[in-house]
């Protein structure tokens, strides 16, 4: 491509924009004034005193780290979709007219460090959220705000709703929809490669590397090789890695030891918010909910693995067929919706899981877990040691399984529920005003559609830039999610796509 080719392609200056419809305008409009009502209700409940953080510091503490946190939470988001996206693309495309992106894309794609930052960025979104939990969430589903009715109270306070629309939207969605096709304009900033530092920081510090041993017994017992791009490790090497899985296998079975005894004991949230809910039921209902949570994270690497199946080999199971034939219906389009569907069970049971496990203890009351120091109880009122437990048990590990067992994840009867749950969620439209917000932010920030620099995959090809082929990951294990869509194409926020039948049908 010739230097004016790579600045700038105005021919694609709309090539994902989204064709409005009567019916479509209707769930933007309904979906934004949800919106703006769950933060009203957010904001009101943190200046009534009834979140953890306002009742504990001051309500303006409680915002401004809501606020710092909602907005890190919308770029780990975003930057995982540009991340997963950018490898195929010669990056010499972009290093002159994006180089914090190009930056990025150094540091991201040299050898495994992309697994690594997928790892740390998995932990990350999970301790942000606890932390939005306790900005944001109602310590009581009675509290008295605005003078709201019941019914309203037990759907937005009580279920949580206003909480999972204002998350699901702001910090995660909104971002999620710009970077799946605005790529390189959205990490072409400081504070993306600052979010990626923090990542493999977190990685590298060894929390996680017990995920790292999970991987490695479903390779033996899958019989499928470990993706790699470095050389083996050994020598000190060796022994530095296998330390930290040791380390790591000792904090998790801390984090699920003070999670159990203080369920037991009744010193969380849960026993707060629910009074009524046993202590033993509490325990059965987190293990339940990370349940939930591991089959939604292990069904989107099941899907995407399947999808570049024969339809005749994608199922071997009743419910197998059944949930191939629901989700590749017609033009594939309910594989974006259980995409979105599937951000919200996940947020919500996020929430609820953040109340479960949030620990109800003042330090100095006496009363630490296990006789603890106090600056150490405070730290685990932070949600640390929930944040390891749901990010290993609840979200790696099922991961792993699904890339190594993909048709087994099909199979499952609770996979073609979890299935028709998210397509519901989805077609509800409750957090349709991502992509109104989309809009806002890609038009305030100037940002331009990847084509719009670097053009289509076949445009790329025809200039003597193609793409990198995707690895071959058929028979392998990754450590740290799906890969994904090719710059310039479509992919599960872009509306239908061409599942791979139809593909198979016009060649």
């Amino acid at each position: 491509m010739t230097a004016a080719e790579v600045t700038k392609q105005e021919s694609h200056a709309d090539a994902h924009d989204v064709k409005l419809t009567p019916f479509t305008i209707f769930r933007y409009t309904y979906s934004i004034i949800l919106l703006c009502f769950s933060i009203v209700l957010v904001v009101a409940l943190m200046f009534t005193g009834n979140t953890k953080l306002a009742a504990d510091a001051s309500p303006w503490a409680a915002l401004i780290v809501c606020i710092l946190a909602v907005v890190w939470l919308s770029m780990i988001e975003g930057q995982q979709a540009s991340l997963v996206g950018l490898p195929p693309v010669d990056p010499e495309l972009y290093k002159d007219t994006h180089p914090v992106t190009y930056l990025n894309a150094a540091t991201a794609f040299l050898g495994d460090n992309l697994d690594r930052y997928l790892m740390g960025r998995q932990f990350m979104v999970l301790l942000v959220v606890f932390i939005i939990n306790l900005c944001g969430a109602p310590t009581s589903a009675d509290a008295d705000v605005l003078g709201l009715p019941q019914w309203v109270k037990t759907i937005f306070l009580d279920i949580g709703l206003g909480m999972i629309i204002f998350t699901c939207q702001l910090g995660q969605l909104t971002t999620q929809v710009n970077a799946s096709h605005c790529m390189i304009d959205f990490i072409n900033n400081y504070f993306a490669l600052f979010t990626l530092y923090v990542a493999m920081a977190i990685e590298f510090s060894g929390i996680m590397h017990c995920s790292y041993l999970i991987q490695n017994i479903l390779s033996f017992a899958s019989g499928k090789p470990i993706q790699t791009k470095e050389e083996p490790k050994t020598g000190l090497k060796f022994v530095f890695f296998w330390g930290r899985v040791l380390m790591s296998l000792a904090i998790l079975g801390f984090s699920l030891a003070v999670i159990c005894s203080a369920l037991f004991q009744g010193k969380t949230m849960m026993a707060v918010k629910y009074p009524s809910v046993p202590n033993g039921a509490s325990i059965v209902l987190f293990f339940f909910l990370c349940s939930i949570v591991g089959m939604l994270e292990g069904m989107q690497i099941a899907f995407f693995a399947v999808a570049k199946l024969p339809a005749d080999e994608r199922g071997t199971s009743f419910f197998g067929r059944k949930t191939c034939e629901l989700l590749f219906r017609g033009n594939g389009q309910n594989l974006p919706g259980f995409m979105i569907g599937r951000q919200l069970t996940v947020v919500a049971s996020f929430f609820i899981v953040a109340s479960i496990t949030s620990m109800n203890i003042q330090p100095g009351s006496g009363d630490n877990i296990f006789g603890v120091s106090d600056g150490a109880q405070a730290f685990l009122n932070l949600g640390f040691h929930a944040a390891v437990v749901t990010t290993i048990i609840a979200s790696i590990t099922w991961q792993l399984a699904a890339s190594a067992f993909p048709i087994a994840f099909l199979n499952n009867p609770a996979t073609y529920i979890l299935l028709c749950f998210a397509l519901f969620l989805e077609w509800t439209g409750l957090c349709a005003g991502s992509w109104v917000l989309a809009s806002i932010m890609k038009k305030a920030l100037k940002y331009e559609y990847d084509e719009v620099y670097v053009g289509t995959p076949e445009e790329r090809a025809a200039n003597n830039h193609a793409d990198k082929e995707f690895a071959d990951d058929a028979g392998k294990l990754y450590g740290g999610g799906f890969r994904g869509h090719a710059v310039g194409s479509h992919d599960a926020l872009d509306g239908p796509i061409q599942s791979k039948d139809a593909i198979d049908e016009a060649a």
